[in-house]
């Protein structure tokens, strides 16, 4: 980026949110950044897997929390839940384990349509001017 473009991009008011992280976000090479899940190379990344392992933290509760419950304190997780008659570990197992999957996974959903719009994403496939641009699936456009 040259020196001009520089100082034209920040003399320019910041329209909408995330235009300076989408505008850096652009201009990161991805063909050539490593992936390491553990140090993202990019601001998208690190946002992206934060959102992952907070998910996976809470499918990892939701899932394995009865059970481990059910280990833990067996007296109390095997009594049966008033007006359904079912024991309190199955109930957790059988209705909340679903139930947490499926609002997780809108959970996701909007949390990632979020991201995108906070970089500027744009998952609508356009041609403009007879070219078409492929989306990579980290966010930035394979060139």
């Amino acid at each position: 980026m040259s020196e001009e473009n520089t100082h034209a991009n920040q003399s320019q008011p910041d329209d909408e949110p995330g235009r300076q992280a989408a505008t850096a976000e652009g201009q990161a090479q991805y063909l050539e950044t490593e992936i390491n899940i553990l140090r993202p190379g990019t601001p998208y990344m690190r946002d992206h897997l934060r959102i992952i392992w907070t998910g996976f933290f809470v499918w990892l509760g939701t899932t394995f929390g009865p059970v481990t419950l059910t280990f833990l304190l067996p007296a109390t997780m095997t009594q049966t839940v008033p007006g359904i008659g079912f024991p309190l570990h199955y109930l957790l197992i059988a209705v909340g384990s679903p139930s947490a999957a499926l609002l997780l996974s809108a959970w996701y959903a909007r949390k990632r349509d979020q991201l995108d719009r906070k970089y500027g994403i744009d998952h609508a496939a356009t041609a403009t001017r007879g070219q078409t641009e492929s989306v990579a699936a980290d966010g930035g456009t394979d060139r």
